[in-house]
């Protein structure tokens, strides 16, 4: 297949980029050419999906993937112009589209944020406003399926996995559990957790592309139960750590202001409403119901080759505690941990 990809240049892109040149695809890639290192036998074309898509017209792929959609009237743009040359028009959504992750086991019936394009324009008209984030991708699902009827796949990503993960809340969990004593972990070790492969969700991609499939898939992971017990304890096994894992319960961690999600990565409470004014507990959260995309195919590699080689790549890269995007400052790890001893 000739394959365009929009954006491509950072994480599942990257691997989805590999993923198709192992399989003998023609890759072009379109994005602003600031983290294009390390590419070979891909065609780049520079441009801004913001701005000018002039380099795109005139040109004919077999199908799309669309990483980098995010600002509604970026993905109108894009389809508008792509729908004549085009077949087929993959779009990387995302499973914070649905309006509360409230219900257990929620499928892709479940209701999703809804907004106006003249309202999205309003909110972005000063650049990318991530306070919007479910509700802008849930917007360009509409968009790409309005300008494209019955030719597009939205793939509802859950927390992606892999090397050169820019979000740090997977390599914030391996690094901590590597440098070893005791770590703050938060709430029920049975509590459930979900997450997908790169290279899997990639793969997978590359299938519904081939048999042109269409609709709305959630894709994330695994497909058994995993608890974050069994992923931390994965996380000692695969960096060789003799850390000792303290669970602390929701509320002491939420009375002494630790914050869900970016201080501790992986947590949404289960006990607790996320926030004040909400009424119930997100319990759902990391029970997504995936049966639809697994009856189309996906499949998972098991999760100690996944968190080895985010390990491996950790490893090289050697970032300051400041550097970090997400997770708990050791100090503030110590003193809390000093806290739930003393209780």
């Amino acid at each position: 297949m000739k394959i365009l990809v929009l954006g491509g240049s950072r994480f599942l892109g990257r691997t989805f980029v590999e993923a198709a040149q192992w399989q003998n695809h023609e890759v072009t890639i379109f994005n602003r050419g600031n983290q294009n290192e390390g590419f070979k036998d891909v065609e780049i074309i520079t441009g801004d999906r913001f701005g000018d898509l002039n380099e795109l017209k005139s040109r004919y792929w077999d199908t799309v993937l669309d990483t980098s959609g995010f600002i509604p009237s970026s993905v109108l743009k894009s389809t508008e112009l792509l729908k004549d040359r085009v077949k087929h028009y993959t779009f990387i959504s995302s499973i914070s589209v649905y309006k509360d992750w409230i219900q257990e086991n929620l499928d892709e019936t479940y209701p999703v944020y809804e907004m106006s394009l003249k309202e999205a324009n309003e909110l972005s008209k000063n650049g990318v406003n991530y306070e919007y984030y479910g509700q802008f991708k849930a917007l360009c699902e509409v968009v790409a399926e309005n300008n494209m009827p019955g030719r597009v796949a939205n793939i509802r990503a859950g927390q992606l996995v892999g090397p050169n993960d820019y979000t740090d809340r997977i390599p914030y969990w391996i690094n901590r559990i590597a440098a070893g004593g005791k770590v703050l972990a938060p709430g029920n070790p049975n509590r459930p957790v979900q997450m997908i492969d790169n290279k899997d969700l990639s793969n997978w991609i590359l299938k519904l592309m081939t048999n042109e499939t269409t609709g709305t898939f959630n894709a994330t992971g695994p497909d058994y139960n995993l608890t974050m017990k069994d992923f931390l304890d994965t996380c000692i096994k695969v960096t060789g750590s003799n850390a000792e894992v303290v669970w602390a319960s929701e509320k002491f961690l939420l009375d002494n202001k630790v914050a869900p999600w970016t201080e501790m990565p992986l947590w949404v409470p289960d006990e607790f409403p996320l926030e004040p004014e909400l009424k119930e507990p997100w319990k759902g959260a990391f029970t997504v119901n995936i049966l639809k995309a697994i009856e189309r195919g996906l499949t998972f590699r098991p999760i100690e080759e996944s968190l080895a080689e985010i390990y491996d790549w950790e490893r090289k890269r050697s970032l300051a505690e400041s550097e970090w995007k997400s997770g708990m400052l050791s100090d503030r790890e110590k003193e809390l941990l000093e806290l739930w001893f003393r209780k």
